[in-house]
């Protein structure tokens, strides 16, 4: 994050970086040497070396990064895989067909949201808004426990 913010203030040492997000220097070394090998970042020498992006922050989309840094973007396994289970349990495919929405939902967030995004403070799929309005108009439904309404 810190990389982004600072994206035209030239290279940022290790040590200001961990400082800045709270981060074992060792540990943001690892994460910056998978990141200079995929070509995100890039790391300058000297006095006033350090690491800055190679892209702007509005071209560096959280899927790419977690791909990198995480493997698979979504959770619950592949979507391949999913698909296969959906077809042949179909004692569970209600279940598989969840996880498989909820895979592809997790995706298309990642990869719309962008490292500018997240230092503006906006993100595509914004609905904070949306749901504290959802919650207002909400109507609530009488519990029924074991038959009854409580």
């Amino acid at each position: 994050m810190m990389l982004a913010r600072h994206h035209h203030q030239g290279a940022i040492k290790i040590r200001e970086i961990a400082y800045e997000e709270d981060l074992p220097e060792k540990f943001l070394e690892l994460i910056l040497l998978e990141l200079k090998n995929a070509r995100m970042v890039e790391s300058v020498r000297g006095a006033k070396g350090g690491y800055q992006l190679r892209r702007d922050p509005s071209e560096i989309h959280l899927s790419e990064i977690m791909r990198l840094i995480d493997g698979p973007v979504a959770p619950f396994a592949d979507a391949e895989q999913l698909r296969v289970l959906i077809d042949r349990d179909l004692p569970h495919r209600a279940l598989y067909q969840v996880f498989l929405d909820v895979r592809d939902a997790a995706a298309k967030i990642l990869e719309s949201t962008t490292l500018a995004d997240l230092i503006s403070g906006t993100s595509p799929r914004s609905t904070k808004g949306k749901r504290a309005a959802k919650k207002k108009n909400a109507s609530v439904l009488p519990m029924v426990v074991g038959g009854q309404s409580e």
